[in-house]
């Protein structure tokens, strides 16, 4: 059937009208029921966060637990073949996925669930997200998947054989359970304001489901698996194409087009949450199984609406590319890196482009809104025009903030590197001479590190909390220097602003090096006498004394400290371990005595046997020792030290034979170790 269109000064035009098409029976005003998945849906994911509550509970309870069951611990696995619980899970998820379409980011997602909680508070409050259309930007999580999963790979097993000739074969092994569940995870300082963004602002600036369509790298390997797989919603001759299926859809999928296009739903973006099935008044959807939409032209009368141009998408993505840069930094390593968690990142990045592309059309006076807000308007920047640039412009003034920050760290570690020499010779009484390259370096590092610190302490960070670690290096390079001036200064402000154990160290040493005998006794006693419980300055300072051939000194301060201590063993063990490797005949019998006391306390502890052999030896009685060392071994068999030990005992015996066995036993568990 043709129509006959007549303009008033040419011949006339025939249109086509489409064969198939229908007149929808449904009325316009008909109002959308709601779909029976959405409770089902969120019941199940509700039970999900509940699961993961358990397990979380079950190892402060226990412990040690399952290794954490999130897809980013499959990393372990690709790095050094470590296979997690995390690994097995993701692969699980792929394979599904690959058949039954990507229906895991519907069904068992937290941050899925988080962001359609957002969306209903939207919905409730008046506020119906629109989703942002982007050619570019939906590549990211493409690329951070790559970035995770393929290049440790690519490093793994095409780069590293050549840049590191020496690196040990991969080799698997099982790593499924955990004592340090939490050590992977973020704390509530970065989780509060992580769930702040990709739950509640990608919602409100990209649309629902903005975090899984322009940031999440999960998404990155579920959307193109989705391609492959033969279960998808599919559509019979019932449909009318009135819509229904769409405006329900929280996955921005234009379900009513591709159901007419295609016969299916063909969008990677689908997450096979059924809603548009549910709420079909014809019941014409329905998730079944077929041909994949892999190999599926793009239909010529498929038209995509975006929201930029060519050359908009382009600086979309780098200014998407410098936000994310800007709050994780993976050039290279840093004491003083100012980064988030990459997940956070990528939301972070997500949103500032969006806020970053309506600025720009602010500036250019377009008609320009948000949400049935005007910010500009009949070519005039409105109040909340004027609001949105500003926050922009801070934004914009933080991350470049915080990427000189990142950057200035990095170039202060590289130099950082350059500078080797031992710390016992740096803070020695007489410390060495380094070479013009290494002062050069360590001068160098100064400067850089100077420049991560805060504006008030002549730095560029706008801010700047506390880094202990770039402060221990700063100390660190001013001392290779010989500035311990300069070094002292630094500690006695850190200490009188926040008192650290590892302060009272550091400036023990630089008291020492300065060869402020008395300084330093007064130092160590005020703090011992504050602080009673902290090991470490003792230690250090019984190693000083130990340098000076100062044993009684050394002894004395160990026994103070182990009766400052009631409530800890580890100083007596320490006291029992000094008297046994350096004292004389009569101290070593009596650390033996102090080890057989603690071991009563805790039979299975094989570092107390091992001390208490080593006295025996010592002191020419092998057999004693292969007696203490016998159950030991049973209880670790794989500790080489312990062979070390026996066969000493087996020398002192003069039984050769057992002795060498004992050695070669050690050398095997060594050479089984894997290297650092």
């Amino acid at each position: 059937m043709r129509v006959m269109i007549a303009p008033m000064s040419q011949e006339p035009v025939s249109l086509p009208i489409l064969a198939n098409s229908r007149v929808c029976s449904i009325p316009a005003n008909q109002p959308i029921r709601k779909s029976r998945m959405t409770v089902k849906r969120f019941t199940i994911l509700i039970i999900v966060q509940l699961l993961m509550i358990v397990h979380v509970v079950q190892w402060l309870a226990m412990g040690v637990t399952l290794a954490p069951i999130e897809p980013s611990e499959s990393m372990e696995t690709i790095k050094h073949g470590a296979i997690t619980v995390g690994f097995i899970f993701f692969a699980v998820a792929i394979l599904s996925t690959a058949i039954l379409g990507r229906w895991f980011c519907g069904w068992g997602c937290h941050i899925m669930m988080l962001q359609d909680f957002c969306g209903s508070l939207m919905h409730k409050s008046g506020i119906r997200p629109k989703a942002f259309r982007s050619r570019l930007l939906r590549w990211i999580p493409v690329a951070l998947a790559a970035y995770m999963f393929v290049w440790p790979l690519v490093y793994r097993f095409a780069i590293a054989p050549i840049a590191q000739p020496d690196l040990l074969p991969m080799s698997l092994s099982w790593n499924m359970t955990t004592t340090q569940y939490w050590s992977t995870f973020p704390g509530l300082m970065i989780a509060i304001p992580f769930l702040l963004v990709c739950g509640f602002m990608t919602v409100w600036f990209l649309g629902q489901k903005g975090y899984c369509t322009y940031a999440c790298p999960y998404g990155g390997v579920f959307a193109p698996v989705d391609e492959l797989a033969i279960g998808r919603i599919r559509v019979s001759d019932a449909c009318e194409g009135c819509g229904h299926c769409t405006a329900v859809c929280t996955s921005n999928v234009r379900v009513h087009e591709e159901v007419a296009l295609y016969g299916m739903v063909v969008d990677p973006g689908c997450m096979k949450c059924t809603d548009c099935v549910s709420v079909c008044p014809k019941e014409a959807l329905s998730f079944g199984f077929g041909k994949p939409a892999v190999g599926i032209p793009q239909a010529p009368t498929a038209v995509k609406k975006w929201d930029l141009s060519w050359t908009g998408e382009f600086a979309l993505l780098a200014t998407a590319l410098f936000a994310f840069y800007s709050v994780y930094f993976p050039f290279g390593d840093s004491v003083a890196r100012a980064t988030v968690p990459l997940l956070f990142a990528s939301g972070i990045a997500a949103c500032f482009a969006f806020m970053a592309w309506k600025s720009w059309n602010i500036l250019l006076r377009f008609p320009t809104g948000f949400h049935r807000t005007n910010l500009v308007r009949q070519k005039r920047i409105q109040p909340l025009g004027f609001a949105w640039l500003a926050i922009t412009g801070c934004l914009t003034l933080g991350l470049a903030d915080n990427f000189a920050v990142n950057f200035s760290g990095w170039m202060a570690y590289r130099k950082d590197l350059l500078v080797q020499l031992p710390e016992s010779a740096v803070f020695s009484r007489t410390p060495p001479k380094g070479t013009p390259e290494i002062k050069s370096a360590a001068q160098d590092g100064l400067k850089w590190y100077s420049l991560t610190r805060s504006i008030d302490s002549g730095g560029l960070a706008l801010f700047a909390p506390g880094n202990e670690r770039v402060l221990a290096r700063i100390v660190w390079l001013h001392a290779v220097l010989g500035e311990f001036q300069q070094c002292e200064a630094i500690l006695r402000q850190a200490w009188d602003e926040n008192p650290q154990e590892w302060i009272a160290v550091v400036l023990a040493r630089v008291l020492y090096a300065q060869q402020q005998d008395q300084k330093s006794v007064e130092w160590f006693r005020s703090v011992v006498a504050t602080y009673p419980t902290w090991i470490t300055i003792i230690e250090d300072q019984v190693g000083l004394m130990l340098q000076e051939n100062r044993l009684a000194d050394a002894i004395a301060i160990s026994r103070d400290a182990a009766n400052r201590q009631t409530g800890s063993t580890l100083p007596i063990r320490r006291l029992s371990m000094l008297l046994i490797e350096h004292g004389t005949t009569e101290d070593v019998e009596e650390g033996i005595r102090i080890a057989r006391d603690s071991l009563s306390g805790d039979p299975k502890n094989v570092a107390i046997s091992a001390a208490i052999a080593l006295g025996q030896l010592r002191l020419q009685r092998p057999a004693e020792a292969i007696a203490t060392l016998s159950p030991a071994i049973e209880l670790s068999p794989n500790e080489a030290k312990l062979y070390d030990l026996l066969g000493e005992a087996y020398r002192q015996l003069g039984d050769e034979p057992q002795q060498k066995s004992a050695e070669s036993r050690a050398e095997s568990i060594r050479s089984s170790m894997p290297s650092n």
